[in-house]
């Protein structure tokens, strides 16, 4: 009876050093978080010197910001004024000593003076906000003492002297109508190439940079000669010319071009409602660049 009990029990001598092998195995498993612990102790912290380099930290940072080169933010080696003097100030036309006074840096001056160049005007405090190299702190620093003045002729703007033809006008021309300076002027100019010329005075809105203010202080001293546009013939032009028309997507022309292929030449504007890509909206701002 005692026989079959045994064979249950019995282990081979392979199997008893297998089970003395696991049973080490697991001793060393658990043992291993207290010996690591033993020879590895944690070093106290020195709040001592924590605090003395907080404080090292603090003041390096009134006078050095790191580079965000997504934002613009000012670079780790764009030092600003270490000790600003705040006062009321007009920022258009600023002087770059100023600006160094309010604690500007050099590379924040330098971008608001391109933006200036550029024919850019600061009309309300959030145009100041809008400037991308002002961090959200500079601009809560300075916008207590922005001074703007409450009409566009306070901004150096006089009453117009002259009504300029803008679709024959060259850029020295241009300059002459007031708010526009000459980097605007060449925008208008290379915009007017675009087109062809302008025959409706709302077309200036789509300049980059011509914002709504800014046209309706102009539209007064500008006229308009629709006559002195250059027409598209529609029948002859081939894709290298017609991709520099703003109104056209590349696949709108390509649509364009293919559809002459296929049905010949355009004998009228209706034809155009063929294309299939043509909204009413794009019809109806190249139908007066277009001849057949």
């Amino acid at each position: 009876m005692k026989q079959p009990h045994k064979n249950y029990l019995s282990i081979t001598k392979t199997q008893w050093n297998a089970c003395v092998i696991l049973v080490l195995l697991i001793i060393a498993v658990l043992a291993a978080p207290y010996i690591y612990d033993h020879f590895h102790k944690d070093k106290p912290i020195n709040f001592k010197a924590f605090n003395l380099a907080t404080a090292r930290l603090a003041q390096a940072g009134d006078t050095a910001y790191t580079d965000d080169a997504n934002e613009g933010a000012p670079s780790r080696g764009d030092v600003k004024t270490a000790h600003s003097v705040m006062f009321a100030f007009n920022p258009n036309h600023l002087s770059v000593a100023k600006w160094q006074k309010l604690g500007l840096s050099d590379k924040q001056i330098a971008g608001i003076k391109h933006y200036e160049a550029k024919g850019g005007q600061f009309r309300t405090k959030a145009d100041v906000k809008k400037m991308y190299t002002l961090t959200d702190a500079d601009y809560s620093r300075l916008e207590p003492y922005i001074n703007l003045p409450e009409s566009s002729n306070q901004l150096g703007y006089d009453k117009p002297t002259a009504i300029i033809e803008i679709n024959t006008a060259d850029s020295a021309k241009l300059t002459q109508i007031k708010g526009i300076g000459p980097a605007f002027a060449m925008h208008i100019i290379h915009y007017r190439e675009r087109l062809g010329g302008f025959y409706r005075k709302e077309q200036l809105k789509e300049i980059f940079g011509m914002d709504e203010d800014r046209y309706q202080f102009i539209k007064s001293q500008l006229t308009i000669n629709a006559k002195k546009i250059t027409k598209i013939n529609i029948n002859n032009i081939d894709f290298d010319n017609l991709k520099r028309f703003p109104y056209l997507s590349y696949k709108q022309m390509n649509a364009i071009i293919e559809y002459r292929k296929q049905h010949g030449n355009y004998e009228t504007f209706e034809e155009m409602r063929n294309v299939a890509i043509l909204d009413e909206s794009t019809l109806h701002k190249i139908k007066p660049y277009l001849t057949f």
